[in-house]
């Protein structure tokens, strides 16, 4: 059974939730798709925009600060790039549910705080029928975010037997699945305290990942991508052979770590990658994974705007712009799903 989002909700309470930041509204011209994002109510929406902005998971792993603004950064890049009309298709109408306030202080109690406050979040939004995007944000915060899909699936009978049935694909150089509370946790803390599996790693960089935490991501049901997906994605097929590990999976989720993308491309993340993938490459994987039904939830982590180049004259740093355009490209997927697993009337 599929998870059917739009059910032409007129409100919806978000818990912990303040209004994002956006640029002034009459800065935005109307030929924009952001000009168009609903920020009041959902009505007629299928997705849900949500902000992570906290950055405390890095800070704990020794990171570099600064995920915490990405959330705004993302929103002000995408305030200036994307059409409001593209040819060929219509954007799923998005919500805006705000930013998850994070718990005062920079300690693992408040972290914990924190990935509580964004389950309950994305409960709600699920709740409500929408398709959660979360916008980070330190990648501890994907285990949350994630968190809530798989209680929403199981607490509606679409999981299998003992809880079994969500797995998912992230983006990433690094596994991530660290037994230390920090931005190195999330995978590790699916598959153990939420029986995530299976779990590809796509990106993977061997000279930023350990011995132990390798061994223990390939014992514990775990994948890393053949380094010629993204020849798969480049070539003139669909790319499909990515998700051949999730074929057994009956629900998806995806996170996107902007650290996977070359630094050349992206330079203001909380880990710079020498050796990364394009944002072309980047873009059609998302999108391709975005219209596969069983995808019910997505993320981009770790926009780390304090660390960005600026893009030619306009200001904007080059990251948030390829984070912006990632995100058209999730819409663009979803657009193309069938209406029977993402309703909604745009």
């Amino acid at each position: 059974m599929t998870q059917e989002y739009g059910n032409y909700t007129q409100s919806v309470q978000v818990p912990f939730c303040k209004p994002g930041e956006w640029p002034p509204h009459e800065t935005i011209p109307p030929s924009r798709m952001a000009a168009h994002v609903h920020q009041a109510l959902p009505t007629n929406c299928r997705v849900a925009i949500i902000g992570l902005p906290d950055d405390t998971g890095v800070r704990l792993n020794a990171g570099r600060p600064g995920a915490a603004a990405g959330p705004r950064a993302f929103r002000a890049a995408l305030a200036r790039y994307g059409v409001a009309h593209p040819e060929g298709w219509e954007w799923p109408h998005v919500f805006d549910a705000g930013d998850v306030e994070p718990a005062h202080g920079r300690t693992e109690s408040a972290l914990h705080e924190t990935h509580h406050r964004v389950t309950s979040a994305v409960r709600a939004l699920l709740d409500a029928g929408l398709f959660p995007i979360g916008i980070g944000g330190g990648h501890d915060l994907t285990f949350p975010f994630v968190r809530a899909a798989w209680e929403w699936l199981r607490d509606n009978g679409q999981l299998a037997a003992e809880h079994m049935g969500l797995g998912g694909v992230y983006f990433d150089a690094h596994l991530d699945v660290r037994d230390t509370v920090g931005s190195g946790m999330p995978f590790r803390r699916l598959r153990e305290d939420c029986r995530v599996s299976p779990l590809l790693c796509a990106g993977f960089n061997p000279l930023a990942n350990s011995r132990e935490h390798v061994q223990w991501f390939l014992e514990h049901g775990g994948e890393i991508a053949d380094d010629d997906w993204a020849e798969w994605i480049r070539a003139e097929g669909d790319g499909s052979a990515l998700l051949e590990p999730l074929a057994e999976a009956r629900h998806l989720f995806c996170s996107f770590d902007m650290d996977v993308l070359d630094a050349s491309h992206a330079p203001g993340v909380s880990a710079l990658n020498p050796a990364g993938i394009t944002v072309k490459e980047g873009a059609r994987a998302v999108m391709l994974i975005a219209s596969d039904p069983r995808t019910c939830c997505m993320d981009f982590m770790e926009l780390c705007p304090a660390h960005d180049e600026p893009h030619g004259d306009t200001g904007m740093g080059r990251t948030s712009r390829a984070a912006a355009h990632l995100f058209l490209h999730a819409l663009l997927g979803l657009s193309l799903r069938p209406l029977d697993s993402v309703k909604g009337r745009d």
